[in-house]
C-alpha cells in the first residue's frame, strides 16, 4: 500500500479538522500550567514530604522500582510495539492506514527528542539537590535560563512523565478522524496517556527528583509536538495528493 494512497471521499479514516474540544483542552492546559508557575508552588509543595534529610520516600519501592525502574522498561516495550505496528499491524491498527500509524510513531519520538534535548541544555536542578533537602543548589526557577543553581542540573523538564505522555500523538491521530469508533478509542487513550503521565510523574515529585511544574510542562511540550507532527503530516498529505 503506497504511504500516501489517496483514500476513497467516504473512507472512515480519512482525516478531518481536529475535534473542536481538542483547542479548548490545548488552551486549559496550558493555562493551568502558567498558573502554576505564576503561583510559585514548586517548593511549598516539595516541603510538605522533604526535609533537611531529604525525602523519606525517595527510595521507596513502588515508587524507585515499579513506578520508575520497570515503567521505563514497559514504555520502551509500547513504543517497539508501536513502530512494530506500522509494518505489521494487529487487532485495531489494522483497521489504519500505514500513514496514520506511521504518524504516531514518528510523533512520539518527536515528543521524546523535544524533551531529552531541552533536559540536556537545562541548568535546573531536581528538587533533591536543593539545600534544603540536603543537597548543594540553591533554588532557581526553570525560567532562568543560562543562570546555574550550583547542582547538576538538566532536570527540566520531567523525562520520566515523557514515558507516557510522548505517547499523545496517538489518541490525537485517532481524534482527528472521521470514525465515531476511533474517535471514542482517541478520548480513551487520551484519558489513559494523561492519567499514566500523572502517575509516573507524581511518582517522581514524592521521591523529590521533580517539581509539580516539570510533569505540567512535560504534558504541554509532548502535546504540542503531537499537534505540530499531526499537523505536518496533513500538510504533507495534502500537498501530495493535490
Amino acid at each position: 500500500m503506497p504511504l500516501f494512497a489517496r483514500p476513497h471521499p467516504t473512507h472512515p479514516t480519512e482525516p478531518s479538522q481536529l475535534a473542536p474540544a481538542l483547542w479548548p483542552i490545548t488552551l486549559a492546559g496550558l493555562a493551568l500550567t502558567l498558573l502554576w508557575d505564576t503561583a510559585g508552588l514548586d517548593v511549598w509543595v516539595m516541603t510538605q514530604w522533604g526535609t533537611a534529610q531529604g525525602f523519606a520516600l525517595q527510595h521507596n519501592w513502588w515508587l524507585e522500582t515499579v513506578l520508575h525502574q520497570w515503567a521505563r522498561v514497559l514504555a520502551w516495550v509500547v513504543l517497539a510495539a508501536l513502530a512494530l505496528m506500522v509494518w505489521r499491524p494487529l487487532g485495531v491498527f489494522r483497521r489504519l492506514p500505514r500513514r496514520q500509524r506511521l504518524e504516531m510513531l514518528l510523533g512520539v519520538l518527536l515528543a521524546l527528542v523535544l524533551i531529552s534535548t531541552a533536559k540536556h541544555v537545562s541548568l535546573t536542578s531536581c528538587p533533591w539537590d536543593l539545600q534544603q533537602f540536603g543537597g548543594a543548589a540553591q533554588y532557581r526557577s526553570h525560567w532562568a535560563w543560562g543562570v546555574p543553581d550550583g547542582g547538576a542540573g538538566q532536570c527540566f523538564p520531567g523525562g520520566h512523565a515523557s514515558a507516557a505522555l510522548a505517547f499523545l500523538a496517538v489518541p490525537l491521530s485517532l481524534l482527528a478522524t472521521n470514525d465515531a469508533g476511533h474517535r471514542r478509542a482517541g478520548w480513551l487513550g487520551l484519558a489513559a496517556v494523561l492519567l499514566a503521565g500523572l502517575l509516573l510523574g507524581g511518582a517522581q515529585t514524592l521521591r523529590g527528583a521533580h517539581y509539580p511544574s516539570h510533569t505540567l510542562w512535560t504534558g504541554v511540550m509532548c502535546w504540542s509536538a503531537a499537534l505540530l507532527n499531526h499537523q505536518t503530516w496533513q500538510l504533507v498529505r495534502k500537498k501530495v495528493l493535490a
